[in-house]
């Protein structure tokens, strides 16, 4: 009746009708004076709220896009909408429309927290390919499927559905192939022939190395005599004034003579041929020990200690005791 009423009032056109599509809008245009269109547009903004509250029940079911159709529909009527009228039937279309997504949104939240398990295991069997028809082989992949069987790829195939939903590691390649490969034959081994030596060669050997450490002990035994006799020298010129040990070792012109000084020096030490003691001032002093007293001295019991000695060292203890010249002069080259 009223709908009835609308139409003849503004009947609709068949074919396809032109209209501008300006930006949405309440503007004043040449298409305010198009009152059958304006009608036209109300009409149907209030068949589709008129749909929504009377097929509340439709729209509401989680199986259905009514809803969704209901908003496309609006959609396309706003495009033409250019007065306040038509706008407010929109909005009021908007607002039905909003309370029942809001609704529906509450429904599938309530009814996707309830889980059944024996649902999910049948739509997963069902996805796996579960054959109720006809009796499997009673494989073992077959078990758990009761009155059926499945197929071999069953499980395969449930794989390639879900791996897109776990986050997995990157493969590992061996850049020099796998390592299943069978391990090279090992090289056999040549032994080398080794030469007997000769009766000659060993006669010379030992006689050669004997000849060296003869001449180093003879060498080391003449540099310690050596010293001892710089350091009887310079006791006898001054016996009452101790000889400090720092001067006596330290060569102010080579690190190296130093070191050579205080290595020979040890030997006088070991052999109480010279002894060390402490002056009044806790700094170390060396004299020469009498001929008579050599004995007894080699005899008694000393004390030892390590002494170190480096660059920076050396440099410091020249110019803590103010050292010119060396008192233990080095060797005089000789031609052998």
């Amino acid at each position: 009746m009223r709908k009835s009423r609308r139409n003849e009032e503004a009947p609709r056109q068949n074919g396809s009708a032109d209209f501008e599509t300006n930006p949405v809008g309440l503007q004043d245009g040449h298409d305010d004076n198009d009152t059958g269109r304006r009608r036209e547009i109300r009409s149907k903004y209030r068949d589709l709220i008129n749909t929504v509250q009377q097929n509340r029940e439709d729209m509401l079911s989680p199986s259905t896009d009514k809803l969704t159709e209901v908003l496309e529909e609006a959609n396309k009527l706003f495009k033409d909408v250019r007065r306040a009228r038509e706008a407010a039937l929109d909005a009021q279309l908007l607002v039905v429309a909003t309370d029942l997504g809001k609704e529906k949104a509450s429904q599938l939240f309530s009814e996707g927290s309830a889980f059944d398990p024996t649902a999910f295991a049948e739509h997963l069997l069902s996805f796996m390919g579960l054959n109720r028809l006809e009796d499997g082989d009673g494989g073992p992949q077959n078990a758990g499927a009761a009155d059926g069987y499945l197929p071999r790829d069953a499980w395969h195939r449930l794989s390639r559905r879900v791996e897109c939903c776990f986050r997995t590691a990157p493969s590992f390649h061996y850049m020099m192939g796998s390592f299943h490969a069978e391990p090279p034959a090992p090289k056999q081994r040549t032994e080398r022939q080794r030469k007997a030596p000769t009766k000659e060669a060993k006669r010379i050997m030992p006689t050669q190395l004997k000849k060296m450490e003869e001449s180093h002990q003879e060498a080391t035994e003449k540099e310690v005599e050596r010293i001892l006799g710089y350091l009887k020298t310079y006791h006898q010129d001054d016996p009452t004034s101790p000889i400090s040990y720092y001067e006596f070792v330290v060569d102010p012109n080579s690190f190296a003579r130093t070191v050579e000084n205080i290595f020979h020096t040890s030997f006088l030490i070991r052999d109480g041929l010279a002894r060390m003691y402490l002056d009044s001032d806790k700094l170390p002093c060396i004299a020469p020990v009498e001929e008579g007293d050599v004995e007894a001295a080699s005899s008694s019991s000393r004390k030892q200690c390590i002494i170190s000695i480096s660059p920076k060292i050396w440099k410091e203890l020249i110019d803590t005791f103010e050292i010119k010249d060396s008192i233990i002069q080095p060797p005089e080259p000789h031609n052998e």
